[in-house]
């Protein structure tokens, strides 16, 4: 592929994105957990909008996990006990201009798993 067909990937994301994030935000008692994924590793925080800080985050890279479904479920899974550490049950999901499917499905299936709401 050429770098132009990036270009435009990346570009149709970003659309998307935007699409998104202009229905859906976060707050204090129900926070915006995001998700970005490349070709290597899977990375989701947790983000108060309201005050624009991030309330934890998981990094499939410190965790050695891959870009996979399994690897995305063990993300999920600390995740989801670091918010039950801070006392959140419930969050709004932002899957970030990526098709819900494949990791960023089983991700959010896996934060359901682990008793967080979405």
């Amino acid at each position: 592929m050429t770098a132009n067909v990036y270009k435009r990937k990346i570009s149709l994301r970003i659309k998307r994105k935007r699409r998104i994030r202009a229905k859906i935000s976060g707050c204090a008692t129900c926070p915006r957990v995001s998700i970005f994924k490349s070709n290597r590793t899977v990375y989701a925080q947790v983000i108060n909008d309201v005050n624009s800080t991030t309330l934890c985050a998981s990094d499939g890279k410190v965790l050695s996990l891959k870009a996979n479904k399994e690897g995305a479920k063990a993300l999920a899974k600390d995740l989801a006990a670091k918010l039950k550490d801070k006392g959140i049950e419930q969050v709004v999901f932002d899957r970030n201009g990526y098709v819900y499917h494949g990791v960023v499905a089983s991700f959010a299936d896996a934060l359901r798993e682990n008793g967080i709401k979405l």
